[in-house]
């Protein structure tokens, strides 16, 4: 049934050094469908102006289709109240946002904010920067052999005087599925206050944040088949309307005198100057794209080609699983591995020559290579167009890489 979609695709259809592409890099961004960039061809065809500025038909379609897009994107993570999304270019500018504009108001000497181990430098430099800048102390949630946080770890670290939990809903590196509800649950038990990431788990698996209860949320267009530049925060509207706007100038005003300025409303108080449209609209698209195929499908597919590579590379002797080495065990788009006498970014360049695109390095995740004693790794992750045969000529390319160095098998 997936394999009808792929032709949506333009990159797909591409080659490298005279072979097919075969992308296995959907972590760090997504291709996009046809169907994304039409919509955005249109909107800068049929749409030129900015939103919320004039009152001329132009003007109106444009803050109509920007207006459209958000609600799209509420709808889409279960939020029933649009004017609590949030446009940024990214989830960093995000967590940047509620670093630079809520943490201030609650973070003082002496507080924490708890955070995992694993996670990506964007939400685990602002936190650094914010617990400096109070006189608090930034604690970190530690891992088990099998990359999971225990339930003791959760009890020992979030304890009175923490004041916000920030993390991942599903690991970048490792691909495990953090504890949501356990750590929503030790966060509300000592008054603090919840971020997630949901930039690695929104293109794999339906989310309804007010169900998760959380207070604030993340993620980016760009790894879910939408555009580079277009982000998204959520937070509940208590917190939005209590934080003082991130950054200044137009169209986030309510009024400005000549020493005074009242803010707009949610959501323009932290939308300053001519936003990314077009973005937008894209992102809308793809999430209509998105809901055209439909979760079941996707999910049943990525759960397939997951067990699929992983028990591929667990019949490789030299191949180490970076994480849980189980094959059937909960994994959601990404698996890292090492390949014995070779390293990660000799093997990604190897494999370009097949024509296969992985990951190497650390990830934006260098804590947790400490953590785990690896300074570098593969990583292959999956989007709803790959199938078996893109994994198959990943396996079958490993081993030319070990080859190329000099080692018989």
């Amino acid at each position: 049934m997936m394999k009808q979609y792929r032709k949506d695709f333009p990159t797909l259809q591409m080659q490298a050094h005279g072979k097919p592409i075969v992308y296995l890099d959907s972590a760090a961004t997504s291709q996009r469908p046809v169907q994304v960039l039409q919509a955005m061809d249109d909107f800068y065809r049929t749409c030129g102006a900015s939103p919320h500025r004039g009152i001329y038909s132009l003007a109106e379609k444009a803050t109509l289709a920007y207006e459209e897009a958000r609600a799209t994107t509420a709808k889409f993570v279960g939020v029933h109240h649009p004017e609590e999304i949030i446009f940024t270019r990214n989830a960093s500018e995000a967590l940047n946002l509620i670093a630079y504009c809520y943490a201030p108001m609650v973070l003082q000497k002496g507080d924490k904010v708890v955070i995992p181990i694993s996670e990506h430098h964007s939400n685990l430099i602002p936190w650094q920067r914010a617990t400096k800048a109070a006189g608090a102390t930034l604690e970190y949630l530690y891992l088990n052999e099998n990359g999971e946080i225990t339930d003791a770890e959760i009890a020992a670290k979030i304890t009175p005087g923490t004041k916000i939990v920030a993390f991942a809903q599903v690991s970048n590196v490792l691909g495990s599925h953090l504890p949501v509800q356990k750590l929503v649950a030790a966060a509300k038990a000592v008054g603090a206050a919840t971020v997630l990431d949901c930039a690695q788990s929104v293109p794999h698996f339906k989310i309804d944040l007010p169900e998760l209860d959380v207070d604030f949320a993340v993620f980016s267009g760009h790894k879910m088949y939408a555009p580079l530049g277009i982000g998204v925060l959520y937070g509940k509207k208590q917190l939005l309307n209590a934080m003082p706007p991130f950054l200044s100038g137009g169209d986030m005003i309510e009024y400005v005198q000549e020493q005074e300025t009242s803010w707009a409303p949610l959501p323009q108080k932290f939308e300053a100057g001519t936003q990314n449209v077009g973005g937008a609209i894209g992102l809308a698209a793809a999430i209509e794209y998105i809901e055209t195929i439909g979760w079941p499908a996707i999910e049943a597919h990525e759960k397939e080609l997951m067990t699929y590579l992983m028990e591929g590379l667990a019949k490789m002797p030299h191949v180490h699983i970076v994480g849980n080495p189980n094959p059937t065990a909960p994994r959601y788009g990404v698996v890292a591995f090492t390949i014995s006498g070779v390293h990660p970014h000799d093997v990604a360049s190897i494999l370009d020559t097949e024509g296969v695109c992985i990951r190497a390095g650390h990830h934006c995740a260098q804590p947790l290579m400490h953590y785990l004693g690896q300074p570098a790794t593969c990583r292959a992750s999956l989007g709803l167009y790959n199938n078996k045969a893109d994994i198959d000529a990943l396996l079958a390319a490993i081993p030319k890489a070990r080859r190329l160095l000099g080692y018989a098998d």
